[in-house]
């Protein structure tokens, strides 16, 4: 499958007003709240870039399993295109699977809590996040905000080549300005 995405960001002061915009816009149920930890895992090869892994366990939720996520390289061939559209492979795993990861030769990088609520309208997702850095390795109970301000994240999983997704996706992103500007983000600019 393949994820398209636009991304933005909304300072705290302005959360309550986004959260009622899209109460409005959004399907006609409840957000889900969520408190997730997640662990990015680096697997240094031979050539260039290290292939990431993300690892994340809820922390509402216990004993649900794992979610491991790669994410592939955004696709730079087609600039029209209203959204950043890369490889999403998104699996299920049991409570081991920081033990086999670090077996495989993966090694843990960065963790983070994301603490917010998840929309849906119609095959569209919004998310809407705090991000915190854990300040000990392991202890979600040890963090501190990243920023001032709330990560804003509409996506849409789909087969390759349904490009008529990025346009209903800038459609809704321009109901929720000027609340929050929904771009194409282009991770290797802010690198």
């Amino acid at each position: 499958m393949m994820e398209y995405l636009l991304q933005g960001s909304v300072l705290d002061q302005s959360l309550e007003s986004l959260l009622h915009r899209l109460r409005g816009l959004c399907d006609n149920m409840e957000p889900e709240s969520f408190a997730d930890h997640e662990l990015v895992y680096l697997l240094k090869g031979q050539q260039g870039n290290p292939f990431l892994l993300r690892a994340r366990r809820s922390l509402l939720h216990p004993p649900a399993p794992w979610h491991l996520r790669y994410l592939g390289q955004p696709e730079v061939g087609d600039k029209s295109r209203l959204a950043l559209v890369r490889n999403c492979v998104d699996v299920s795993a049991s409570h081991s699977l920081p033990e086999v990861l670090n077996e495989m030769g993966f090694r843990m990088d960065h963790e983070f809590v994301a603490k917010g609520q998840m929309f849906r309208k119609g095959a569209m997702k919004v998310v809407v996040s705090k991000l915190s850095r854990v300040l000990v390795p392991g202890n979600t109970e040890n963090t501190e905000p990243l920023s001032l301000s709330y990560l804003v994240e509409l996506s849409v999983l789909a087969p390759a080549g349904q490009d008529t997704v990025s346009e209903d996706m800038r459609s809704f992103a321009e109901q929720l300005k000027p609340l929050v500007h929904l771009e194409k983000i282009d991770p290797k600019r802010l690198m």
